[in-house]
């Protein structure tokens, strides 16, 4: 039974591995932290996996305790961030001024609170609904709305963001919000 398990483990963390460092990546701006942030996550999963099981969706039972970790590394000591401007190379594709789009994109989510940050990267990047964010982050709805508000605005009056966005440099990155009707899904 034990092996069942951990068989069942394994595949998970095969098959969401890369969505849970890109979650902790965009979260914490570095890309070996978010890797420490997907493990310590992780080795909580697997000490309650059955319970992980039992859940209605492992992956968002998974991401909660991926967006808590990252929340207890400011409770314990409090460390400044020093988020990087440039996303993490990719193999096999040239990605030109999509990167440097990115890279300011990313630069402004960095400037962001915690909390917003943590609200816009659910919302927008892993394409939550506002209830799924809220369960995610443990607040209520009306808190995700009013987050995901102030740090758009914020996003929106970063400088050189955007200009990155509207149309004047070439990118095939979506300006935030787009898409989302404000009922979730």
């Amino acid at each position: 039974m034990q092996t069942e398990l951990e068989d069942r483990f394994q595949e998970f963390v095969q098959a969401r591995w890369p969505r849970l460092v890109r979650t902790a990546y965009l979260l914490t701006g570095d890309r070996h932290l978010a890797e420490d942030l997907t493990q310590t996550a992780l080795a909580k999963a697997y000490r309650s996996w059955r319970r992980v099981l039992r859940a209605d969706s492992p992956e968002a039972y998974v991401r909660r305790i991926l967006v808590s970790c990252n929340s207890d590394r400011f409770r314990k000591r409090r460390v400044p961030e020093a988020l990087t401007a440039s996303v993490p190379e990719r193999a096999g594709r040239d990605e030109g001024e999509r990167v440097d789009t990115r890279g300011t994109l990313l630069a402004a989510l960095a400037a962001l609170p915690a909390r917003q940050r943590a609200v816009i990267v659910l919302r927008y990047w892993e394409d939550l609904s506002e209830s799924e964010t809220a369960a995610t982050l443990g607040c209520s709805v009306g808190t995700v709305k009013s987050q995901a508000a102030r740090g758009l605005a914020k996003l929106r009056a970063a400088p050189g963001l955007a200009q990155a966005l509207d149309g004047t440099a070439t990118t095939t990155t979506p300006p935030l919000g787009a898409g989302h009707g404000g009922g979730g899904r």
